[in-house]
């Protein structure tokens, strides 16, 4: 990604921030001159030794995003708040399809959507403040069915219309609201996927582009939904999946 498209002065939180794509985004940010906090569940950065993840040169703060008095009682290592990335969620292990295991199915809504919700309430003052943004990652599953992973993709499918409420909502006060949506993306959590040759060769088979993306790629539509040259765009979920969902 080009180097360009700077931060400088911006205050970026980014829920999820300690592995995968949300890692990825926040380093992203970070590089572009950012001040940039991340969270994840475990007590400290050491905690997650081995993993790969980045911390250096940003703040890390616990959370669950998914507990309520956590996220009402969480406060920012600075002042202000100019975006507000939610990379946070949950994938149950796939059952057969259609099977319901409600306790499940409301972890994943509580993890992958409510959560979502009562990050944006928290920082909703603060966004207004700076006339900032949201973006928040969804998945392919927010468009196609997911049979295996019923309480996922329900989630990811009311992240679209959570989006394009919000983004209604918030407009008059300056602040934009938008997702990215990828599909198969190269991360530490997938290795075992894409170990499983059979598995890893029928999802090529329906990718056009004929491979995974990896999580640079999607920090990159972040950034421009972060940034200045989406400032007329709101209530958009950015599909990035080499095609999958074509």
């Amino acid at each position: 990604m080009s180097g360009e498209l700077r931060f400088d002065g911006c205050k970026i939180l980014v829920v999820g921030g300690s592995s995968g794509i949300g890692n990825e985004v926040a380093t992203a940010f970070r590089d572009r001159g950012a001040e940039v906090c991340i969270t994840g569940t475990r007590r400290a950065p050491e905690s997650y030794s081995g993993e790969d993840a980045v911390f250096e040169g940003m703040h890390y703060r616990q959370l669950d995003a998914a507990d309520a008095a956590a996220v009402a009682a969480f406060n920012l290592p600075f002042e202000g708040l100019s975006v507000l990335v939610n990379s946070q969620g949950l994938a149950q292990t796939r059952r057969s399809p259609g099977e319901i295991d409600l306790s499940e199915f409301r972890r994943d809504i509580d993890v992958n959507l409510i959560s979502v919700v009562q990050l944006c309430a928290r920082f909703r003052a603060m966004l207004v403040a700076s006339r900032g943004a949201v973006v928040t990652i969804g998945s392919a599953a927010c468009f196609v069915a997911a049979p295996s992973r019923l309480g996922y993709s329900a989630a990811k499918g009311g992240l679209v219309t959570l989006t394009k409420s919000l983004a209604s909502g918030w407009a008059k006060d300056g602040v934009r609201v938008n997702g990215v949506a990828p599909g198969y993306v190269t991360t530490r959590m997938t290795a075992g996927s894409r170990a499983d040759e059979a598995y890893y060769g029928a999802t090529l088979d329906r990718i056009p582009m004929r491979r995974w993306g990896g999580a640079s790629e999607i920090a990159g539509v972040v950034l421009f939904l972060a940034s200045p040259l989406a400032s007329y765009v709101t209530g958009e979920i950015i599909t990035a999946d080499g095609g999958l969902t074509l």
